[in-house]
Formats: structure tokens, C-alpha cells, sequence
């Protein structure tokens, strides 16, 4: 397992111009890095000394189960602040992340993230919400892992890494590129049934299946397969 890094980079925000919102300046007036795929960005238990912010690439939020089994709780794509809920709660991260494929992220120092919050209502209104959407979606994640099937569950979360690996603003194809452990520790189930599953829409022309790449051929048949089970 990569080990994580040694020590947050130091990085100097600036002041944001006047006419450019505060949520603008989190996202764009500090320095970048950029990962590596496996690299581990932060790790449950640990405290966070800032927020990150996805410019490029993907992540990856997980936790492990009292028997060992990684359990992805979120994928997170350019755009995805992380690490909010430890700095606003003011606790550890509750959660670890990783690079599922190469990222460029922001560091937000933590005192500059409470302040802004602190200041600005806008702010604090648009990561109030990001900590609603968080509330609903684990809501609505264990209420289907209790009573949806793997089947639609799968459906399900093809259709959100679809429109999650979409290039915006661009009339090309999009491709899903996850492993097939990494979605099974999405969907909670084991990587065999993920297989067989994928190898059944592929067969009724539901997506397209090449090495570790999935494209969607039919979301509105993904669609039905979800409202069969709700």
C-alpha cells in the first residue's frame, strides 16, 4: 500500500480579486500538485490541515470494514472539493482518499478555508449543501444496499460514472475506467458478481466492455433497470 506523503505541501494562497466570488478563489488562487495513481491523499484517523480541490482526474473516499474489506463511499471527479466534512466538524477525516487515476489538487490551508467560511455566506452555503447532498446520498446508498439488488445497484452506479467520466462540453464518447474490484467495493458486493453482471449487460447491449474500459450504450435500459426495483 503507498504510503502517505510525509508532509502537506506549503502552499501561499493570494488575495482574490474583487470581482471574483470567494468559491472562485478556493478553486483556483492556490497553488496545485500533482498525484500519481495509488497515491494517498489523506487517511482516515489522521487530522486535516486543509481542504483539496480536484482540478483534473479522479478520487476515490473509502473505508475499511471491521473485516478488512474496503468499502468506496464516494468517487469524486474535477470540480469535488474533499475533506470538508473533518475541517468543518472540526474531527479527523473519517475517511481515506486515494488517486484512481492522475489528479491535480488544490491545498486550501485550513485556517484560510475557516475563514472564508467564517466571512462569506455564500460560502458557507454552497459547502452547507455539499454536506446535505453527502446526508442523502449515504441515506439513499444503505437503504439500496439493503433492499436493492446488485443488479440495479450496478445500473445505478453506471449511469452516475457515466455522466461522472463525461467530458464536459464535448460530443465525445464517454468511458468508465474502474477497476472491476473498485466497483464491486463501490457496489458492496463481491468482484465475481460484478463480473458476471457486467458480462449480462453486455450481452443485452447495455454498454460496451474493452480490457478495464466501459462505455454506456443504453442508458434508458440501465434507467428501466433501476425503476424495476424501486
Amino acid at each position: 500500500m503507498n504510503a502517505i506523503l510525509s508532509t502537506l505541501p506549503t502552499f501561499a494562497a493570494q488575495k482574490p480579486p474583487t470581482p471574483r466570488s470567494a468559491i472562485d478563489h478556493l478553486q483556483h488562487d492556490y497553488e496545485t500538485v500533482t498525484y500519481q495513481k495509488g497515491q494517498i491523499v489523506f487517511q482516515e484517523g489522521h487530522t486535516p490541515w486543509g481542504l483539496f480541490y480536484i482540478q483534473e482526474g479522479k478520487v476515490k473516499l473509502y473505508k475499511y470494514g471491521s473485516d478488512g474489506k474496503e468499502q468506496i463511499i464516494r468517487i469524486a471527479g474535477a470540480g469535488d472539493f474533499l475533506g470538508y466534512t473533518a475541517l468543518l466538524n472540526d474531527m479527523k477525516y473519517h475517511a481515506s482518499a486515494s488517486i484512481l487515476e492522475e489528479a491535480v489538487l488544490a491545498f486550501i490551508p485550513r485556517q484560510d478555508f475557516l475563514d472564508t467560511f467564517g466571512e462569506e455566506t455564500r460560502v458557507a452555503q454552497h459547502f452547507t449543501h455539499l454536506l446535505c447532498r453527502d446526508l442523502v446520498a449515504t441515506e439513499q446508498r444503505l437503504v439500496a444496499q439493503s433492499y436493492q439488488p446488485v443488479r440495479g445497484r450496478l445500473a445505478e452506479a453506471l449511469l452516475s460514472l457515466d455522466s461522472l467520466y463525461e467530458k464536459k462540453d464535448s460530443d465525445e464518447e464517454s468511458f468508465i475506467k474502474l477497476s472491476r474490484h473498485d466497483l464491486a467495493s463501490l457496489l458492496g458486493t463481491a468482484k465475481e458478481t460484478v463480473i458476471r453482471l457486467l458480462s449480462e449487460f453486455k450481452s443485452d447491449q447495455l454498454i460496451a466492455i474493452q480490457g478495464q474500459v466501459i462505455s454506456v450504450l443504453n442508458p434508458k435500459g440501465l434507467q428501466h433497470i433501476c425503476h424495476m426495483y424501486e
